[in-house]
């Protein structure tokens, strides 16, 4: 993921901006307490996680599910997904496995939200055939969609098929930047039950906007493949503690790296440190070595 990639990390303030004003209350409208706890990779290729699979590995995604417990799931991005598909891979996973579906560049990318009833109802149709392994469908829209468009995603969203929980990952800076246009689009999607992700990246500060819109909290959270990788997990640990005593009711936590293979070492990392400060028991993932079977 290149996404926010800079040529040196070193120079970048990586602090957790404060919360925005209404991420608070919005945490508070849940009274279930924390339900459930998602945290993988973006990817199961591999090539990608160089190290991360056993000699031998035959299928990458059943070794991945014995690993994580979900999975950023990029794929559906550059080619719709088929049931069949679906139902391939929902197979190959244990029972609490959960599938977090971005949705086609068909829709985001190349019709721009425009006349996209048809690719939307395909895909909508097709990811709920993952059931009860559906974690939660994601749009991420091309960097150059701005506000400007907002009566485009104002009707995708009054129109997304409920059935589907939904997250949306905006890119331009005039979403962040204008306060205005932001607290509109935020108070479009809590009308409507859509989870505003967050994304931490070095080259984009901007996205790290800390304002929820359900007590649900969509991270993408991409590496540096820098040492201050690890501190900045510590920091999100420290905000998602708080975020948990404020009502966070479920967490969906992706790790990227610009070089992927560093991705499990950084889940592992994060998972340990939750287990120890939460009292989970999310299973550490384990990278494969030749000479000792794992790193960890």
């Amino acid at each position: 993921m290149k996404f926010g990639q800079v040529e040196d990390p070193s120079k970048i303030d990586f602090t957790l901006p404060k919360d925005h004003s209404k991420t608070k209350e919005i945490l508070s409208l849940n009274k279930k307490g924390l339900e459930n706890i998602s945290i993988g990779c973006a990817k199961w290729n591999k090539t990608d996680l160089k190290g991360f699979y056993p000699r031998g590995t035959k299928d990458e995604l059943t070794y991945y599910a014995t690993q994580f417990n979900s999975i950023e799931l990029n794929a559906t991005f550059y080619g719709m997904p088929t049931p069949d598909q679906v139902k391939t891979w929902k197979e190959k996973t244990p029972a609490d496995f959960k599938f977090f579906p971005k949705i086609t560049n068909t829709v985001s990318h190349f019709r721009r939200l425009i006349d996209v009833t048809e690719p939307v109802t395909h895909f909508a149709s097709a990811v709920m055939n993952f059931d009860e392994k559906l974690g939660m469908a994601f749009l991420q829209l091309h960097d150059n969609f701005k506000p400007k468009d907002y009566d485009r995603l104002e009707k995708f969203v009054k129109e997304w098929p409920k059935e589907v929980p939904l997250a949306i990952e905006l890119r331009n800076t005039e979403w962040f930047t204008n306060e205005d246009i932001l607290n509109t689009t935020c108070e479009l999607f809590e009308a409507n039950n859509i989870t505003n992700i967050i994304v931490d990246t070095a080259g984009r500060r901007d996205m790290l906007h800390m304002r929820l819109t359900t007590p649900n909290a969509f991270i993408r959270y991409v590496g540096a493949n820098a040492e201050s990788d690890y501190d900045r997990l510590d920091d999100w640990m420290k905000h998602l503690t708080q975020w948990k005593k404020d009502g966070l009711q479920n967490l969906y936590f992706f790790v990227h790296q610009n070089v992927e293979k560093a991705s499990p070492l950084l889940s592992a990392y994060f998972i340990k440190k939750m287990n120890e400060e939460w009292k989970t028991d999310i299973h550490i993932p384990q990278m494969a070595t030749e000479s000792t079977g794992t790193l960890f």
